[in-house]
């Protein structure tokens, strides 16, 4: 119908395939929003743009060929307008000044879930929207609120920042992998909450989980990090 708003067209920019692939299911299974496409490398990119309409990249900023930001500003001067979700491992407040001039609407850190970037993706259709029918300075302002203040809830309620640090941590140094009790023993906290996290980073493509065979009855899961080039 024509009153219906056009899907945004979200491109994804990651250069390891596992979190490629988790970020277009991610970006399908947000209403409003369609990914047109996955690239590996800024090349692969540009590429892709020059042949498909794209309204949003979700952009990491450590490709093997190019920093994202460099990316950002090639393709703004080669015309290209669409926006950016940056997606970074990094917390250097200095890039993310650098962003905000080259169209960097958000920024989302990994290890992140779901639900994470849900948040900004419907914030920004909700920006997106108001903008457009904004018909003063104050309802810009009120957009840009939205836009620029996202939900402090970043991870699955009980989880927190500093216990999903150690956790990575934990999991980045053990080559072979650990199981939950394993790195309940290593970081102080009980195996069940191990669980939790260690399912959030498989949630958010930075872990895989196997079966321990060769043991009595049921087998015990080994979680192992994935290695992104970070």
């Amino acid at each position: 119908m024509s009153g219906e708003r056009q899907a945004i067209r979200v491109l994804v920019v990651e250069d390891d395939p596992v979190a490629a692939d988790a970020h277009v299911m991610y970006v399908g299974r947000v209403p409003g929003f369609v990914a047109v496409g996955k690239a590996h490398s800024g090349a692969e990119a540009r590429r892709i743009l020059d042949r498909t309409p794209v309204d949003l990249l979700l952009l990491d900023l450590h490709l093997p060929d190019v920093h994202g930001l460099q990316l950002a500003r090639s393709l703004r001067a080669a015309g290209h307008h669409a926006d950016v979700i940056a997606v970074t491992s990094a917390r250097d407040l200095a890039v993310v000044r650098e962003g905000v001039s080259l169209g960097v609407v958000q920024y989302v850190l990994k290890p992140f879930t779901f639900a994470t970037l849900r948040d900004r993706l419907v914030r920004y259709a909700e920006f997106q929207a108001a903008v457009g029918e904004a018909s003063g300075q104050d309802e810009v302002d009120r957009a840009l609120a939205v836009l620029r203040a996202p939900s402090p809830a970043a991870l699955p309620k009980g989880l927190s920042g500093p216990t999903l640090e150690r956790v990575t941590t934990t999991l980045r140094e053990a080559p072979d992998g650990l199981t939950a009790a394993g790195v309940a023993e290593a970081v102080g906290i009980s195996r069940i909450t191990a669980r939790r996290y260690l399912e959030h980073l498989v949630d958010a493509a930075r872990a895989a989980r196997s079966p321990l065979y060769g043991q009595v009855g049921r087998p015990e899961l080994v979680y192992r990090w994935v290695p992104q080039g970070r």
